[in-house]
């Protein structure tokens, strides 16, 4: 079940202080004796120690060294740098415009090698024909209370951007649920092209397009919130407020895992190319 990001950034503050409140213990201080160390009020130790108050590099640097624990300094502080930017709302994303939002992933695309896909809810983005990013698009901004006027530049951008499917230096993995064939995002006809689009991409050699098939006799990981792996060194989770982004290595080999697992649950080839078709003919 998604987590929202609130909740997920909040966990992540907490693990930060758990480290934290660890190594004080494992030095047999009390919350006072450290807060004197350190040149602060008690009451900041028990703020930081319950993930109330985020702790500053400075303050991790003068609690490890409060707990002679000058090694773990450095590696708490990139986790606490991501637990407090770990997610970034969507409003704040799409107050440039959709267009500079699709713009501005395109050097991203260029970098990366092997994209990992998996989507429970609509067609990925470098898989979508022009009229269903529209449709998507739309969705979205209304959902968000944002301006309209830039949908055809946005579907325009997310189609430029796709290009990196055709470019050679990358790889693709994409794994949908079968229910993303059959959710109408937009027209019949648009539906239609996107699905027929589906059939002639999984056939480059470059693609892998896997469908996971609804009438699986049995699954052993259920559907999960819609995520990107990118490389080995980032995955973006997309949830109804925000996109989260982890770069934890522990947590990217955890979406590794998952992928791996939905990955053998999927068919490819002409049994999921017969899964196309059937969502074809369901349109009609």
């Amino acid at each position: 079940m998604p987590v929202s990001p609130s909740s997920s950034a909040q966990a992540a503050r907490e693990a930060v202080a758990r480290r934290l409140r660890g190594l004080r213990k494992e030095a047999g201080l009390t919350i006072t004796e450290l807060a004197r160390r350190c040149g602060w009020h008690y009451s900041k130790t028990s703020r930081i120690e319950n993930a109330l108050t985020g702790p500053s590099a400075t303050d991790i640097r003068r609690w490890c060294t409060a707990v002679q624990a000058d090694d773990q300094a450095q590696d708490l502080i990139v986790q606490s740098l991501n637990a407090e930017s770990m997610y970034r709302e969507w409003r704040d994303q799409i107050r440039s415009g959709l267009k500079h939002l699709q713009d501005g992933l395109v050097g991203f695309y260029q970098q990366t090698e092997q994209f990992r896909v998996y989507s429970s809810t609509v067609v990925p983005g470098l898989l979508q024909t022009e009229g269903y990013a529209a449709a998507v698009l739309t969705i979205a901004a209304g959902f968000h209370d944002r301006p309209t006027d830039d949908i055809a530049e946005a579907a325009r951008a997310r189609m430029d951007r796709s290009r990196v499917v055709h470019e050679p230096g990358h790889r693709f993995v994409f794994l949908l649920e079968e229910t993303v064939l059959r959710y109408r995002i937009g027209d019949a006809d648009a539906m239609a092209a996107q699905l027929g689009y589906l059939l002639t991409v999984g056939a480059l050699p470059a693609v892998s397009l896997g469908i996971i098939p609804m009438e699986a006799r049995e699954r052993f990981q259920w559907p999960e919130e819609t995520f990107h792996i990118y490389d080995d060194t980032l995955v973006s989770v997309e949830l109804v407020s925000a996109s989260v982004n982890v770069t934890q290595p522990s947590e990217i080999a955890l979406y590794g895992k998952t992928f791996d697992r939905l990955r053998g649950m999927a068919v490819y080839g002409a049994d999921a190319r017969a899964l196309i078709l059937r969502a074809i003919e369901a349109l009609h």
